[in-house]
């Protein structure tokens, strides 16, 4: 396999870690991103930027790591068993945001390369990719973030984007509610088609295409107004958020069994939630409407805008 240029994909992750903080911090300049360098004890380490409220943001993330072990974990080689017990190098950029006003969905993202130790071997691959979580849904958002999706992925394969969407739709649900967490967007993993130069090109692009698509959003809903009707379902449906990072998000399970840091691995998590016994929506509602419609598969490219 071909030689990936290492130092390239962690150059290229701190600049990214840089510009999606800048795009939030020119649609709010309210956000105010702490930065929080850290150290791993076994190898690397990582920078923490988190934004603990704002005009616009209850909660935001943005981090960086690059970390190196002598033994990947079982979560990074539950599809590859043959690779267990080898050393790698895991770097990457994540990043959830959560905003105040229930109309504004909350986003997720990530790009991530690893590289594992196999004598006479060059072992790599990129994962990643973006996804929405709205609380109401608008058709209009959905038609747009999922044409930004396909856009990122069209240089490189029109089979992508169908591909990586369905990847999404499979990896982004919640086995014990049998209930999508949002509206999808890309997922991707083990990718190293081609070679590097393609599969590096494809990661950027992707990650690349996120910042503008969710900042268009957040610019069209934020000044939507609410009642502390819209408020107490935003947190109602947050708990979904937090059932999916905890039971399910590979990402969470591997920085806790590679024993990365805690407080970097769950900032992913909502700063207020709220859990309630059987609570059903009104019938008609929009609140119902976001699960009978928006969080059902489907072909958002060919949906008819409003």
């Amino acid at each position: 396999m071909e030689t990936p240029q290492i130092d390239a994909v962690c150059d290229w992750l701190m600049n990214y870690q840089g510009a999606v903080i800048a795009a939030l911090k020119g649609l709010d300049p309210s956000a105010s991103f702490g930065f929080d360098q850290w150290e791993r004890q076994e190898g690397g380490g990582g920078i923490s930027c988190a934004c603990p409220g704002s005009e616009m943001l209850e909660k935001a993330g943005v981090n960086f790591s690059d970390v190196r072990g002598t033994s990947l974990p079982p979560s990074a080689t539950a599809t590859r068993p043959e690779l267990a017990g080898r050393p790698f190098r895991a770097m990457g950029v994540s990043m959830v945001i959560h905003p105040c006003n229930p109309y504004c969905p909350t986003a997720h993202a990530n790009i991530r390369f690893m590289s594992v130790g196999v004598p006479g071997e060059n072992v790599w691959w990129f994962g990643g990719g973006f996804d929405l979580t709205p609380y109401y849904g608008f058709v209009e958002d959905a038609v747009y973030w999922h044409r930004a999706a396909a856009a990122a992925c069209a240089p490189f394969g029109s089979e992508l984007y169908p591909r990586f969407k369905a990847a999404c739709d499979k990896y982004f649900f919640l086995r014990h509610r049998n209930e999508a967490r949002g509206i999808g967007g890309l997922f991707f993993d083990d990718f190293n088609e081609v070679g590097f130069d393609h599969a590096f090109g494809l990661a950027r692009n992707v990650g690349e295409a996120f910042a503008p698509a969710y900042t268009t959003i957040l610019d069209r809903r934020q000044d939507t107004s609410y009642r502390e009707r819209e408020r107490q379902f935003q947190l109602y449906r947050r708990g979904r958020y937090v059932e999916f990072n905890l039971i399910y998000d590979r990402g969470t399970l591997f920085g806790l069994q590679s024993g990365g840091r805690t407080e970097s691995i769950l900032m992913s998590l909502p700063p207020m939630v709220r859990w309630a016994y059987n609570w059903q929506p009104e019938p008609g509602s929009a609140e119902e409407r976001l699960t009978e419609y928006f969080l059902k598969p489907r072909d958002w490219l060919s949906e008819k805008l409003p």
